[in-house]
This record gives C-alpha cells, structure tokens and sequence, in this order.
C-alpha cells in the first residue's frame, strides 16, 4: 500500500486553488519595476545635490541627504516585500547554497516579514519626521507655500503638521510594538504546545 507523499497529485479543484499564488508574480514583478522609478529618483536627487554642491547651504544639503536615505529606506523595504513575500507567499527562490542570500531570508515566513516591514516602516517614519524638525526652524519666521506667493521663501510644515507627524510616528512605533509582542506570544504557545506533546 502506498503511503501519501508531499508531491502526490492535487485534485482539480485544490490544484486550483494553490496555483492562484502565481497571480502575485505580477505584484511582485510591478514592484521590481517601482525599485527602478526610485534609483532613477535617486540618481536625479544626487544630481541634484552635486550641481549644488556650492550653492546650497548646510540645512538645504542635510534634507537632500535625508532624501536620499529615504529612497535607500524604501528601496530596502521594496526589496523585503519582493523577495520575503514571493518567499512566503508564492514559491522557493532556492538560495540556500548562493553567497548573496539574504541572512533574514533563511527564517522568513509571514510573522518574521511583518516584523521586518513594521521596523522598517518606523525608520521611513524617522527620516520624514527628521526632515520635518529640520524645516520646521522656519516655522513662523516664513508663509506657509499655499498662502506665499510663487517663487517666496516659504515653509513646507505648520506647527500642526508637525504634531500629527510625531503623532503617527508614535502611533507606527506602538503597532511594531503590538506585532512583535503578538508574535512573541504566539512563538511562545507553539513552543509549549510542541513540548506538550513531546510528553
């Protein structure tokens, strides 16, 4: 009598259901494409920041710099979503034995890869916020750029934009927190799970 195996054949219907997964790959193959549109947008910024080089003063290059950490930030976490999630989600990359893999990429599943994108969501947060309290030193010294006329020295942030972008940051932070915890817990009731049954 033959044992059921891993690579018997699916019946029509579950065969279905599991191909769907390939309707991701398009998802994923978008999000490639977003990464080019954002090292063009680097290479522009960078540009940017070198034809400048001696014009622009110490503030004007710290937020172009911050611009570029947060193209890096968001291209980081692109790449987190495309290859954990075709990982998690689609099929095997088979990396096991390449030089390159990805240390996080040998552990990854769906708990792991909310981890890493709610930590890498708060560090996006972070430059943005950054970005902000550097500006905001012109705040009341300068018209808001809605109400200042075209080509006026304006401000980019009010006083209440800055309090609801620390207010979402905080709030960002206390959801990574929440799903590091909820995972925690839920590791751990496997853990004692699995011992309970080992008895």
């Amino acid at each position: 009598m033959k044992s059921d195996s891993p690579t018997q054949s699916l019946s029509p219907l579950p065969s279905l259901i599991f191909s769907s997964r390939w309707l991701q790959l398009p998802l994923y193959l978008g999000l490639i494409i977003a990464q080019g549109v954002y090292v063009v947008l680097f290479v522009k910024e960078l540009l940017h920041l070198i034809h400048g080089a001696f014009e622009l003063n110490e503030q004007q290059v710290m937020l172009i710099v911050l611009a570029l950490i947060d193209v890096v930030m968001i291209s980081n976490l692109l790449m987190m979503v495309i290859v954990g999630g075709y990982e998690t989600f689609v099929s095997r990359l088979r990396l096991e034995n390449h030089p390159d893999q990805p240390e996080w990429l040998s552990h990854v599943n769906a708990s792991v890869l909310k981890v890493k994108l709610a930590m890498a969501i708060i560090g996006i947060s972070s430059i943005h916020l950054l970005k902000t309290f550097i500006e905001a030193g012109s705040l009341g010294a300068l018209p808001l750029c809605v109400d200042a006329a075209a080509g006026a020295p304006c401000a980019m942030v009010s006083s209440t934009g800055v309090m609801w972008q620390t207010i979402i940051h905080m709030a960002f932070i206390a959801s990574a927190i929440g799903i590091a915890y909820t995972d925690r817990l839920m590791q751990s009731t496997a853990a004692s799970s699995k011992a309970a049954h080992g008895h």
